[in-house]
């Protein structure tokens, strides 16, 4: 029964420690300024071009305007209303488009590692609050087992009180 009651003082402590340092991150994390938003101060060069980057060509704009430029070049080769610079396999065409998504893949590739890396963040970030939010409700839940024995006890003392003045005799107030 001992070595109960001591693995229950220790979870008691660990938990309590917890719960520390999840308030002085809590703390931490509401004195810093702009904390809702990740900001793009801390980037390098290279990580704001290749966001740019991927924030460009994963738009319908960037889609549309590349569509009807290629629908463009095929047009003017195909009806050789200017000499025919890329005939018909449009082997030029082939070689443009190749240097675009050669070039294009590692820009894309780098912000979504970045974006993944700011995702990995905000999961542990997460996990901390709901570790902190259980450790919160169980504490919630020792302080209404607490008020509910108090309450027995306190109803056991009034039935003990009630049963002894039956047994006398006198009739309660």
């Amino acid at each position: 029964m001992q070595d109960m009651s001591a693995v229950k003082v220790e979870l008691h402590e660990a938990e309590h420690r917890l719960l520390g340092e999840l308030r002085k991150m809590r703390r931490g994390v509401r004195a810093l300024p702009g904390r809702s938003q990740p900001s793009s101060d801390g980037l390098t060069v290279g990580q704001k071009i290749a966001d740019g980057v991927a924030a460009t060509m994963g738009s319908w704009t960037f889609i549309i305007i590349q569509s009807v430029i290629l629908m463009f070049w095929i047009a003017l080769n195909v009806t050789a209303y200017v000499n025919q610079w890329d005939p018909y396999p449009f082997i030029l065409l082939n070689l443009a488009l190749s240097f675009q998504a050669a070039y294009a893949a590692p820009f894309i590739m780098m912000s979504q590692n970045r974006q993944q890396d700011i995702d990995r963040k905000s999961a542990e970030d997460d996990f901390k609050i709901n570790i902190k939010a259980e450790l919160e409700i169980e504490l919630l839940h020792q302080k209404i087992d607490q008020l509910r024995e108090t309450e027995v006890l306190q109803l056991t003392e009034a039935v003990r009180e009630l049963s002894a003045l039956l047994q006398i005799g006198v009739k309660p107030a």
